[in-house]
């Protein structure tokens, strides 16, 4: 006797590819930036590059239908912090969410495809 559940949307196409560059605008409350990111998606798994306010860092995620959520460590002025982007993909263009700068501070996104 076996039982295998399958979990929604594993079985499936996923349904957005956020494969491309893309620019953030991200809103805290110690101010804003329009990080650029590089995304390649591979089924539901997310690799890519961030260069923004802290460099440049690889980073790793999931897609799972329309939720998206990566992460990258990051140098805050000495600081070692991994900085989370959790949203959802409203089209293969755009995306928006919250981010969560390492504890220190968190903030909005409002994202955009821009190749």
């Amino acid at each position: 006797f076996s039982l295998t559940v399958a979990a929604p949307g594993f079985s499936q196409a996923a349904k957005f590819n956020v494969t491309g560059e893309w620019v953030l605008d991200v809103q805290t409350d110690q101010g804003g930036g329009a990080p650029a990111f590089v995304f390649k998606q591979d089924g539901s798994k997310l690799t890519g590059k961030y260069k923004g306010l802290f460099g440049e860092a690889d980073l790793e995620g999931t897609v799972n239908g329309n939720a998206i959520k990566f992460s990258f460590n990051a140098d805050a002025q000495g600081t070692a912090i991994t900085v989370v982007y959790e949203g959802e993909i409203e089209s293969n263009d755009v995306m928006k969410g919250k981010v969560d700068l390492g504890g220190v501070g968190q903030g909005t996104f409002n994202g955009k495809r821009i190749k």
